[in-house]
């Protein structure tokens, strides 16, 4: 990792074995949702909690290592992405300190998104990571997960070639599409990586808005083109890891 960020061991007991002995192809980004990084910490620390993540990373920059990342750490819980169900076995968490539930998802400070920056070439580096496998927690658990939210800054990241931005979307055109249209977004999501049950995609479906989380936040309303130009392009470019060949 990168000379800069402080980073300090305190070790969580709450971890396993990767299931299968495979290896991580992920890097899931949640946030807190707590007070304080020190209420965050001793949580995933707490045996009786069930929780914890490789790292979590405070709004000062200050980095915890958690979990070694050889090991199975508890961050993701129920939820699939291209095809794995057993997300947990196959990524590296990592925890953002940020007070979403309690303050409406406030940015995320400068000096945590250096650290960020900082800690995620290496880990990519070690395992074979690509930026499309950077993903949010909300991606993995459409409806029932949020983080790291709005606020987070998807673009960025994917600029310094640590996560991915759908090319050549220009002026969002919010046009509602048609029925065949819904099943090609749907399918689009699907081929990318998102847990699609499948049919005509629609306003309240939670993959839908999940993607809209990540890449067009507050974006409301019916499915529209600019939602299938976007999810194709991702699709086309960045087709999800065939779980077959890496996960459980």
């Amino acid at each position: 990792m990168p000379a800069g960020p402080p980073l300090i061991d305190h070790a969580s007991p709450n971890f396993g074995d990767r299931r299968g002995g495979v290896r991580p192809h992920l890097i899931v980004l949640h946030h807190t949702a707590m007070d304080t990084c020190a209420a965050a910490r001793d949580r995933l620390c707490d045996p009786e909690a069930e929780v914890s993540a490789h790292y979590l990373i405070d709004a000062d920059g200050t980095i915890l290592r958690l979990v070694a990342e050889e090991k199975r750490a508890w961050h993701a819980g129920a939820g699939q992405w291209g095809g794995c169900t057993d997300v947990n076995s196959v990524s590296i968490g990592i925890e953002l300190d940020n007070q979403a539930g309690l303050a409406g998802f406030p940015p995320f400070p400068a000096a945590q998104m250096r650290a960020l920056v900082a800690l995620l070439p290496g880990i990519m580096a070690r395992w074979q990571i690509g930026p499309a496998a950077v993903i949010a927690h909300s991606d993995m658990a459409p409806g029932r997960k949020a983080d790291p939210g709005p606020k987070f800054d998807w673009r960025a990241l994917a600029h310094l070639g640590l996560s991915i931005w759908p090319d050549g979307q220009g002026a969002a055109d919010e046009t509602p599409i048609d029925a065949g249209g819904g099943i090609e977004l749907s399918n689009a999501l699907r081929r990318f990586g998102y847990p699609v049950g499948g049919g005509q995609m629609t306003a309240d479906d939670p993959v839908l808005q999940a993607f809209r989380l990540r890449f067009a936040p507050g974006r409301t309303g019916p499915p529209c083109r600019a939602d299938l130009k976007a999810a194709d392009a991702l699709a086309r470019a960045h087709p999800a890891i065939d779980p077959g060949a890496r996960s459980v």
